[in-house]
C-alpha cells in the first residue's frame, strides 16, 4: 500500500511540474494557430523548402508539426497533393523534430540545456531531409493517403479560441495525468520489488555500448516507448534517485531526442502511403551513431583534462 501511495504521490507532482509547461505553451501555440501568425511563418519557411527537396506549401505540416505534434502535421500533409519522396522526407524530419515547445521545455526541466535539444533535433530534420534528396532519385508519383483523418479545429471570435486554448491545455494535463500517474506507481511497484535493479542489468550492454552507465536504463527505456514528455517523469525520478551522472544524462537525451517513442511514432506514418521500415532504421542507426560519437568525443575530452591535471599536481 505504502508503494502505491508513494508512486501516486510522486505521480502527481510531475503531472503538475510537467502541466506548468504544456498547459501555457498549448494555450499560446493553440492561439496562434487560429491568427495570420502561422501563416507568416509557413511563408517565411518556403525559401528552405527548396534546398531540402520540397515544395513550398510543404513548410506547412512541417511549421505546424514542429509547433504541435506529429498528428497535427500528418493532418496538414494529408491536405496536400505531395510526391511519396515529399512526404518520406517530411515524415523524416517531423519524427526528428517535432513538438518542439513542451518537448524541449520537458528536456530543460529534467536538467538538459534547451538549445542542445533544439540544435540536435533541428539539425538532424534538416541534414537527413537534403541527404534523402540529393540520394533518393525515386518517389516522384503522388502519394496516396490511407484511412487516417485528423483536422485542425477552425473557429472565430477571441474568446472562443481562447476557450478552444483552454480545453486543449486541459486536455493535455489529463492526458499526461492518465499516463504519468500509472506509469510512476508502476515504476514505484518495480524498485520496491528490486525489478528496476535487473532490468537495469539486460540493459547494461546497451547502455555501456552507446557510452553509459547502466543506471541510465530507466531513462532510456521510457523515452524509448513513451516519448520525451509523458517519459520526462520517469526521467526526472530516475535522475533524483538513481544518481544518473551529468554526461550519462546528456547522452541519453541525445538518443532520445533521436529516437523517443520509437514505435509509436513510426506506426502513425503508415497510413501516409510510405515505407517505414526505412523511416525507423534511420532513426535508430542515426540516434546509435550520435551517441557513440558524442560519447567518444566526450571521453577524450576528459582523458586529456585527467592527464592535464595529473601533471599539474606532479609540478
Amino acid at each position: 500500500m505504502n508503494t502505491v501511495k508513494k508512486g501516486l504521490k510522486t505521480g502527481l507532482g510531475t503531472t503538475w511540474t510537467l502541466g506548468k509547461v504544456i498547459f501555457p505553451i498549448t494555450l499560446l501555440v493553440t492561439i496562434l494557430g487560429q491568427t495570420p501568425v502561422m501563416d507568416w511563418l509557413v511563408k517565411s519557411a518556403e525559401p528552405l523548402m527548396k534546398w531540402i527537396g520540397l515544395s513550398g506549401e510543404a513548410a506547412l505540416p512541417l511549421v505546424i508539426g514542429n509547433f504541435l505534434n506529429l498528428y497535427a502535421g500528418i493532418g496538414a500533409i494529408l491536405s496536400l497533393d505531395l510526391t511519396v519522396k515529399e512526404v518520406f522526407i517530411l515524415a523524416v524530419m517531423l519524427s526528428f523534430s517535432h513538438n518542439l515547445l513542451i518537448e524541449s521545455t520537458v528536456a530543460a526541466k529534467v536538467g538538459i540545456k534547451m538549445w542542445i535539444v533544439l540544435v540536435v533535433r533541428i539539425g538532424l530534420a534538416l541534414i537527413s531531409a537534403f541527404v534523402i534528396s540529393l540520394v533518393w532519385k525515386g518517389g516522384t508519383e503522388q502519394a496516396v493517403y490511407g484511412f487516417i483523418g485528423a483536422t485542425e479545429e477552425n473557429v472565430s471570435g477571441v474568446w472562443n479560441i481562447i476557450w478552444l486554448g483552454i480545453e486543449k491545455g486541459v486536455m493535455g494535463i489529463i492526458q499526461l495525468a492518465a499516463i504519468v500517474i500509472p506509469l510512476m506507481i508502476f515504476n514505484q511497484i518495480m524498485k520496491d520489488l528490486g525489478w528496476l535493479s535487473v532490468f537495469s542489468r539486460w540493459m547494461s550492454p546497451i547502455t555501456r555500448a552507446l557510452g553509459m552507465r547502466e543506471n541510465t536504463s530507466t531513462t532510456l527505456a521510457a523515452g524509448l516507448t513513451i516519448g520525451l514528455a509523458y517519459g520526462a517523469g520517469v526521467m526526472m525520478q530516475a535522475v533524483k534517485e538513481d544518481g544518473v551522472k551529468k554526461k550519462d544524462l546528456y547522452l541519453a537525451f541525445i538518443f532520445l531526442v533521436s529516437c523517443h517513442a520509437v514505435v509509436e511514432d513510426t506506426l502513425i506514418f503508415i497510413p501516409l502511403g510510405i515505407p517505414v521500415w526505412p523511416l525507423l532504421i534511420i532513426r535508430l542507426v542515426t540516434a546509435i551513431l550520435l551517441t557513440m560519437i558524442v560519447a567518444f568525443v566526450w571521453n577524450r575530452i576528459d582523458s586529456k583534462k585527467a592527464i592535464e591535471q595529473r601533471k599539474e599536481a606532479s609540478l
